[in-house]
């Protein structure tokens, strides 16, 4: 039985979907807020999906952040820096909202199937690292930019805190997930 079926089981499927909107709430609260540091804002739209992963499982912590990704394409100002509509999607920044999906599938199925802290964090990066490649690739598409000059704008000022994020992530999650038990 994985984690998803655990919740089901225990609580029922109106308490899965309330903490899946639940989540969903906290994503569109989280996410928006940014530090502009250049054409990509440092947000805590990962962050969210982390936790959301401890708590909902691999299927509906993705399902989660579709639900986030569609209140924000039909223009709610969700998206970092309090901005909505397909035009974010489509604007340098896209591939990253989109790498996100990639993201949360891969680290959530990690963190679903081992328990151990430190394969939950290889997960987490290598999620990250699949969200770094689809956000730089289409960053250097839309942009016109070079991979050197995406990744030195793109990628390496944003690996501390996104490793911090893990962290906590990994510190808070498994805590409120056990406070919803």
């Amino acid at each position: 039985m994985n984690q998803t079926e655990t919740i089901d089981y225990k609580h029922g499927k109106t308490y899965a979907i309330t903490v899946t909107a639940l989540m969903t709430a906290v994503t569109c609260i989280l996410a928006p807020l940014s530090i502009p540091i250049g054409p990509v804002p440092i947000s805590l739209t990962n962050l969210a999906i982390y936790i959301s992963l401890y708590l909902l499982g691999w299927k509906r912590g993705t399902i989660s952040y579709l639900i986030y990704l569609l209140i924000g394409l039909v223009g709610i100002p969700v998206f970092s820096g309090f901005t909505g509509g397909p035009a974010k999607l489509a604007g340098p920044t896209g591939g990253y909202i989109i790498g996100f999906i990639a993201m949360a599938i891969i680290a959530g199925l990690v963190i679903d199937h081992f328990h151990q802290p430190w394969l939950q964090l290889i997960g987490m990066i290598v999620g990250t690292i699949i969200c770094y490649v689809l956000g730089t690739a289409w960053f250097c598409f839309e942009a016109k930019s070079t991979v050197s000059g995406a990744l030195s704008i793109c990628v390496f000022p944003f690996i501390p805190g996104d490793l911090i994020k893990m962290i906590i992530a990994m510190l808070i999650g498994p805590a409120i997930k056990k406070r919803l038990r």
